[in-house]
């Protein structure tokens, strides 16, 4: 990414500084000496050093970028059912005092105030609430909306409880980045008795999909590289997930649902689970990944709303998680994949998930049984 990238190269800078100061002092001095050209620079930046981060400074540091919200707010799958399911509830939102939990640019926040509440309360720790409270003020919203930088566990909050929280918390495949988690924590902490919780409900899928075009160029590419084998690095690539687009055309199976979350309900414990999944090939073909979607639901309001990330949806800025199988699978129609999916937080840094799914299957036509765990890191 373009934030490792950067991290980078201020590393290089910095390692170059310490092997070479003789050479950066000339250069100082080369510089001191050449001809003063106007420049116009940017503010004192006050973002963390990059090398003096913790993983939980990463995640928020990566907010702290406008590219990661330009992408979210143009996804209009995402931006427009939250748009719609706030303002096709004006008189729900009506004199209401409502939180937004993780705010970033503020655009949740706008979107109630727009319709109608009397006190908005946003939450952020990125640096991205700074020009969050601009947009707030040149909007003309600065006596509605109040934006507060900080940890939501951290904050003090200018009332008691609130009537509504609203939050995109959605990660890839539902919980990565384990922000649902603080959801949880602000709803048992300031959602009044009663009060909605904007979403309120998420399902996770899988189904089956063939994908041998992929599979060749990134996978097996690993089986011989100019002539040498190179499998230990292709176990690497199959431990980690593709996060990516895929078209309906390629499903090859029914979907199945591993999870059903109740966000008015649902506990910390309840993010780490195993189901088990039955899916039934719907084909004659070569399977060789499973993929995860969810779809979300907007349902304590007058007018509920839902939407999805099915591959025969509209495509999201999530896209699909595609896990590639250790080997391709030949199945025919009615054919069952049988199993369990486990997901949970990863032990040493919570937003990533460790993924093991388990997987039983015979064919029609062949006798050999395939009953394999393939280990999986999203990160």
């Amino acid at each position: 990414t373009s934030f490792a990238c950067l991290c980078w190269l201020i590393q290089d800078w910095r390692r170059r500084r310490r092997l070479f100061p003789q050479q950066h002092n000339k250069d100082k001095q080369k510089m001191s000496t050449e001809a003063e050209i106007p420049v116009l620079l940017p503010p004192p930046a006050t973002e963390a050093d990059p090398t003096d981060m913790t993983s939980a400074d990463y995640y928020f540091h990566s907010y702290s970028h406008f590219g990661i919200h330009e992408e979210m707010l143009k996804d209009e799958v995402r931006t427009n059912s939250y748009m719609r399911a706030i303002m096709q509830n004006r008189d729900f939102f009506r004199d209401k005092v409502v939180l937004d939990v993780g705010c970033g640019t503020g655009i949740l926040c706008l979107f109630a105030a727009q319709a109608g509440a009397r006190k908005v309360i946003g939450i952020d720790l990125s640096e991205i609430i700074d020009q969050a409270k601009e947009i707030v003020n040149i909007n003309g919203y600065g006596d509605v909306i109040e934006l507060i930088k900080g940890k939501v566990e951290d904050v003090t909050l200018p009332v008691d409880k609130v009537d509504i929280i609203i939050s995109e918390w959605m990660g890839y495949c539902l919980l990565y980045e384990n922000m649902l988690e603080t959801v949880l924590f602000a709803r048992d902490k300031w959602l009044k008795p009663g009060g909605s919780l904007f979403p309120d409900k998420a399902t996770l899928y899988l189904a089956l999909i063939e994908d041998e075009e992929y599979r060749q160029e990134k996978l097996d590419f690993w089986d011989s590289v100019y002539g040498f084998d190179m499998t230990p690095i292709k176990r690497l690539a199959l431990v980690e997930p593709l996060v990516d687009d895929v078209e309906a055309s390629a499903v090859t199976s029914d979907n199945v649902i591993v999870k059903r979350l109740d966000i008015s309900t649902c506990t910390v414990e309840d993010l780490a689970f195993t189901s088990p999944y039955t899916l039934r090939a719907i084909r004659d073909d070569t399977v060789h990944a499973m993929v995860a979607f969810f779809d979300i639901e907007f349902t304590q309001c007058p007018r509920p709303l839902k939407f999805s990330t099915a591959p025969w949806a509209r495509k999201t800025h999530w896209k699909l998680t595609v896990f590639y199988l250790p080997e391709p699978l030949e199945m025919a129609r009615g054919d069952e994949l049988v199993g369990h999916f486990r997901m949970l937080p990863n032990a040493r840094n919570k937003r990533d998930l460790d993924i093991d799914i388990q997987f039983s299957y015979r064919g029609q036509n062949s006798d050999v049984v395939r009953d394999q765990v393939a280990k999986y890191r999203l990160r």
